[in-house]
């Protein structure tokens, strides 16, 4: 059985609605985040990298990084059709998830939530923190634009979705930003997938 480390409303979450996606069973690691467990050595020794995701696969071997979980997770449970079979459409995805993953994410929200790791200087924090909103609502209106006319970034549910999804639960519950429509849309519309209300009620979260 797959065991997922997790911090409740980190970027796992994304993973964490895949999992329910795929239907198979599971386990749920909590790794204290809060308290900087993800930097002990029992943590280490799952992931030397010292941050979530992870996922231990049921042959003990240990995945990490958002998007190589969730391809692994689309690609073996294809009858879920997380991932398309057109190789255009396999682009897009992965398009939008490392959009949303490396600039979003690491470049915007982090740049808010922790502007110590961009520059040692507080008296810096301010601008560090304005630039990463600005990254994160230009970022938002690009991804409102490629939901233009459509309830999914491309074709049905994917795991680009999953990823905007954990960005748009920061945004919402976090930053406290207005989504432009077609994302605040896309967010109710994931969140109100089975495998969304699952998954926030298994890490007691409220989006």
């Amino acid at each position: 059985m797959n065991t997922l480390y997790y911090w409740p409303g980190s970027c796992a979450l994304g993973i964490h609605v895949l999992l329910e996606e795929s239907g198979e069973p599971y386990d749920l690691a909590k790794v204290d985040s809060a308290a900087g467990a993800q930097h002990q050595a029992e943590y280490r020794a799952v992931n030397p990298k010292g941050k979530v995701p992870a996922l231990r696969r049921s042959d003990g071997s240990v995945l990490t990084e958002f998007p190589a979980i969730a391809y692994w997770l689309a690609a073996t449970n294809p009858d879920k059709k997380l991932f398309p079979a057109n190789p255009e459409a396999q682009a897009r995805v992965l398009e939008a998830m490392d959009y949303v993953v490396a600039s979003l994410h690491m470049q915007g929200f982090t740049r808010i939530w922790r502007p110590a790791n961009f520059v040692a200087n507080e008296a810096e924090h301010g601008a560090v923190k304005a630039r990463g909103r600005e990254i994160c609502e230009t970022g938002l209106a690009l991804m409102d634009e490629t939901l233009a006319g459509k309830d999914y970034l491309v074709g049905d549910f994917s795991i680009a979705d999953a990823a905007l999804f954990y960005f748009e639960f920061w945004v919402a519950t976090r930053l406290k930003l207005a989504m432009p429509a077609n994302c605040a849309a896309h967010y109710a519309r994931v969140k109100a997938r089975p495998s969304a209300q699952k998954a926030l009620e298994m890490e007691g979260l409220k989006g």
